[in-house]
């Protein structure tokens, strides 16, 4: 099992922009798919991008072109630059370790809340 811990959540005005990180507890970090998900109050958890261990990535179409999902295997960090943020994006975001081609996952983060205001 892989402890995440997600840090770089907070508050920030529309248009404005945040950077997440995720720190993973394991000494093989480059054999993990790792992704971001996020929660808005009251609403249903989504997968915003994914990562797998060739560095191919996916994306949510909400977050396309706005969100860059980013890994540094020598750090065992996963990233998620968030440009451009609208009202829209505020959420709960979680990193998550499993496989993005089955979108299955196992072992997930606490969460770090971002919040944008319009």
């Amino acid at each position: 099992q892989v402890q995440l811990v997600e840090s770089g959540g907070g508050s920030v005005e529309a248009g404005g922009s945040r950077t997440l990180s995720c720190l993973a507890s394991t000494n093989i970090f480059s054999a993990y798919s790792m992704a971001w998900f996020r929660q808005p109050p009251g609403k249903g958890r989504e997968r915003v991008a994914c990562i797998n261990t060739y560095n191919t990535t996916s994306y949510a179409q909400s977050v396309e072109g706005r969100f860059t999902i980013s890994r540094d295997n020598a750090k065992n960090t996963l990233y998620l630059q968030m440009n451009r943020l609208k009202a829209e994006d505020t959420a709960m975001y979680y990193c998550a370790t499993g496989s993005c081609k089955r979108n299955s996952w196992s072992d997930w983060g606490q969460g770090t809340q971002v919040t944008v205001s319009s």
